[in-house]
């Protein structure tokens, strides 16, 4: 599994209205104290509201980390969503990603969250439709998961979308677990 997990850094996803930017170090540590220098790395605009809901200093913190120490977990981390195409300037308008990189049975977990200006405009589902692609492009995943809580009833919504399907409660308290298996 290690052999096929350690490549360099993953290429950006594209999607008909997205681009999706695997975390880095650098960007990491962008996001987290230089909002001009991290709109420079991803090559985007970064709206005031930044960040998305979610994606508290902690959250950021733990993926910067993460990705630090495991140089071979980029891609298993936060991506970077991006609205792009026509006469719209690059902008970043959530995450997605993934907490770890695979574990010993195949399985990944996701997540996402989009600023509150772009939600229920299906930029959820088409980026999390392309992370989870991307995710079984390795031979090695075999289940992505999710934990949402009930009353998110939109995200809910986009994992039905994306073909997840319900399994029970989840891990975390007064969550539930869906998943998707290849």
């Amino acid at each position: 599994m290690m052999n096929e997990l350690a490549n360099t850094t993953p290429a950006r996803l594209r999607t008909g209205r997205l681009e999706i930017v695997p975390g880095t170090p650098a960007l990491g540590r962008a996001e987290l104290s230089d909002r001009r220098l991290f709109g420079e790395l991803l090559g985007a605009r970064v709206p005031a509201a930044w960040p998305p809901p979610e994606n508290d200093e902690h959250t950021m913190t733990f993926f910067t980390e993460y990705v630090e120490t495991h140089p071979d977990g980029v891609g298993w981390a936060a991506w970077y969503i991006l609205l792009h195409g026509g006469d719209v300037q690059p902008t970043a308008i959530g995450t997605c990603g993934f907490t770890a990189k695979p574990d010993d049975t195949g399985t990944v977990e996701t997540g996402y969250s989009i600023l509150e200006a772009y939600q229920r405009q299906g930029f959820a589902p088409e980026a999390v439709a392309a992370l989870v692609d991307w995710a079984f492009s390795h031979a090695v995943v075999t289940r992505v998961i999710a934990h949402t809580f009930p009353a998110l009833r939109p995200s809910i919504r986009v994992l039905e979308t994306c073909g997840f399907s319900f399994v029970g409660p989840g891990t975390e308290e007064g969550t539930v677990l869906f998943e998707r298996r290849r």
